[in-house]
């Protein structure tokens, strides 16, 4: 029986173990020989200290924060959540360096897509300054005083944006999945150092695009020599090969364009010869061929018949060009090819049938642009739109019409993606996730993450009872998501007498957790003083209870979920086996309801009997503290019976 030990996912060592398992000779005595690694991988050592770099003081730090392990937990709050028992959406309070840790085991690899507004670094943002040797101390210390800026007379005013984001986007590439991908915000003042920090975290290779957001049309007035009136959103795939981006929806205007129909739906004529780049014959010359068509009818054919025209694809010029399908292509897809006379070139051409709706992957889409400029990407837009819902208690945030096409790029609705955002201020990336959804019947589930900023006691927001950003952020998710649903429930009622919506409510929940201490006691090993050698019979005290006895039985289950990996929006019931009561995490696909993937108990006073009561129910694995047995022979007696059942159990 192994023991929980209330630290998160070692990833460090978990990234040697992937290196050790394909570079087995690389590792001497347990320690990477990283000569070796170069050599093999055809980098021979040149003592060659002038090639290109992106280096700055404090970056060898990062790698070590980024690898420190967290002590910390997250704590539920179901008095401030919505739907506590069934959203699958989450909320969470706390720094989001140690969150991003905590959430490696359950959410490792498993994020579609990630969206974040950083401070942009324009001296008035508060930066996350990380302490290395105990951070949720420091966290806790930070949370409770007005936030802190980054003036430009800091002589590492780069330096220390880059100190805080680089462990934070590492961590963050952690969890993307294979397909996933990355939006991130940003001004001119970090945009550079962003693109080289990207480049070096998700791969030049990954990088998709830098697309340019008209935010603010007016312009920026305090700006020295000219007004900006722009934003960057860089975009990064977890693997670009893998990586799908999806268009956005047409306008009425671009339907129209789709006038033609038959028995397949609305279509447009496009021609069948390569334009462009690369549309000469020598440039695939597979794809010269010639096209019979039957004059009398318009029938068209691969094979030469009596009579037929012969179309071959040439260019305005007169030269040979090529068609845009090959033989086998035009073969499979002949009923989607037609004729057409050029009457002032007295000649046939081929045209192909491009339809509106694409069969399974639904209406066709057209690809995003490099520049957005619509009204809705104005973030006086997202202001008005978080005053409607929450006061005047935030400035300039992103609409959820800008970030819903972001969800509309990186997302799909019929999969249960997962979006996270680790800088999720005012929740526009929450609202956008709700209102989304119940347009598209999607399926998407938020995890957002916000660092309790105490508000200025002088602003509108604590004037109207928001003392942190999580309390603005929590009321738009509640207010937002009840509106949204009241516009659900309205468009149900005007479904004609006798049709059933197929659609299920949006999910407009979200469980609120907040980030603290580990419930399990854990060894204090900071320095004392001869004269205080109470403190140090308490610590002994502590180590054998190993439950902290002010934290709730839920607490600890949820800490049992984070550090075993499984998702914190799975279903805890409370149960009652024989007279223990225990909870039961998630339901396993068997007929009985009792049936469960692990079962929690909390209870003193284990006993043999209660050990066989919960094998009966056949759980994956079984969670008891290693306290909470009535002696030692009853801890023994358990591990017989669990070997007899094969099943696992873990102690805290």
């Amino acid at each position: 029986m192994d023991k929980l030990n209330g630290m998160s996912m070692d990833i460090e060592q978990a990234e040697r173990d992937k290196l050790q398992s394909l570079f087995p000779q690389c590792f001497k005595e347990g320690k990477l020989d990283i000569d070796m690694l170069l050599n093999l991988c055809g980098e021979y050592i040149d003592e060659d200290f002038e090639k290109y770099k992106f280096e700055w003081k404090g970056k060898a730090e990062c790698f070590r924060i980024a690898g420190k392990r967290s002590t910390g937990t997250l704590r539920p709050s179901p008095d401030e959540s919505v739907n506590f028992d069934t959203t699958k959406n989450l909320y969470i309070e706390g720094d989001n360096l140690e969150v991003l840790k905590l959430l490696q085991t359950a959410y490792f690899r498993k994020v579609k897509m990630i969206y974040i507004d950083p401070p942009y670094n324009t001296g008035n943002d508060f930066v996350y300054n990380d302490d290395f040797s105990d951070p949720i101390a420091h966290y806790k210390e930070v949370t409770s005083q007005a936030t802190k800026s980054n003036p430009e007379s800091m002589g590492r005013f780069h330096t220390d944006w880059l100190n805080m984001m680089w462990p934070r986007l590492r961590l963050a590439a952690n969890l993307l999945r294979d397909d996933g991908v990355i939006f991130i915000s940003i001004d001119d003042n970090e945009v550079r150092n962003l693109r080289m920090l990207c480049d070096e975290v998700f791969g030049e290779e990954n990088f998709i695009a830098q697309i340019i957001v008209q935010s603010n049309p007016r312009g920026r007035q305090s700006d020295t020599f000219i007004a900006s009136v722009h934003d960057y959103l860089l975009v990064y795939a977890k693997n670009a090969w893998e990586c799908v981006i999806n268009g956005s929806p047409l306008t009425d205007e671009q339907k129209g364009e789709f006038a033609l129909s038959d028995e397949n739906g609305n279509y447009r004529l496009l021609g069948l010869r390569q334009r462009g780049s690369a549309s000469r014959r020598e440039d695939r010359p597979d794809m010269f061929f010639p096209i019979y068509v039957n004059p009398s009818n318009g029938a068209v054919s691969l094979e030469s018949q009596s009579g037929w025209e012969v179309v071959l694809p040439r260019k305005s010029d007169g030269t040979d060009g090529r068609w845009m399908w090959g033989k086998t292509k035009c073969q499979i897809d002949m009923n989607r090819l037609v004729s057409k006379m050029i009457e002032r070139r007295g000649e046939y051409d081929i045209f192909v049938k491009d339809y509106l709706n694409k069969g399974e992957d639904g209406e066709r889409t057209r690809k995003f642009k490099t520049i957005w400029d619509g009204k809705q990407y104005n973030n006086q837009f997202g202001t008005q739109e978080v005053k409607s819902l929450v006061g005047n208690a935030f400035s300039f945030p992103k609409s959820s019409q800008f970030l819903m096409d972001i969800l509309r790029m990186g997302s799909n609705p019929s999969e249960d993606d997962i979006v996270l955002d680790f800088f999720s201020g005012s929740a526009t990336t929450a609202h956008a996730v709700i209102q989304l959804n119940a347009e598209d019947r999607g399926n998407r589930r938020f995890v957002m993450v916000q660092l309790p900023e105490v508000t200025d006691e002088k602003s509108d927001a604590y004037k109207s009872g928001y003392k942190s950003i999580c309390d603005i952020g929590k009321e738009r998710i509640r207010r937002a998501g009840t509106k949204i649903l009241a516009e659900w429930q309205e468009k149900q009622t005007q479904l004609e007498i006798g049709v059933q919506s197929e659609q299920s409510p949006p999910d407009i929940g979200f469980k609120v957790l907040k980030l603290d201490t580990s419930n399990l006691h854990t060894w204090d090993g900071t320095p004392i003083s001869d004269e205080n050698m109470q403190t140090l019979w308490e610590r002994f005290d502590a180590r054998e209870k190993t439950i902290k006895r002010d934290r709730s039985d839920l607490d600890l289950v949820f800490e049992v979920m984070l550090k075993m990996g499984i998702p914190l929006d799975y279903v805890v019931s409370e149960i009652t086996v024989g007279e223990r009561k225990c909870y039961s995490i998630g339901e396993r696909p068997f007929e009985t309801s009792m049936d469960c993937m692990i079962l929690v108990c909390l209870d003193f006073g284990i006993t043999p009997e209660d050990i066989t009561a919960f094998c009966d129910l056949a759980p994956a694995k079984i969670i008891a503290a290693e306290e909470a047995f009535e002696d030692s022979t009853a801890m023994s007696n358990a591990h017989y019976i669990l070997k007899d059942r094969d099943i696992e159990m873990k102690l805290l």
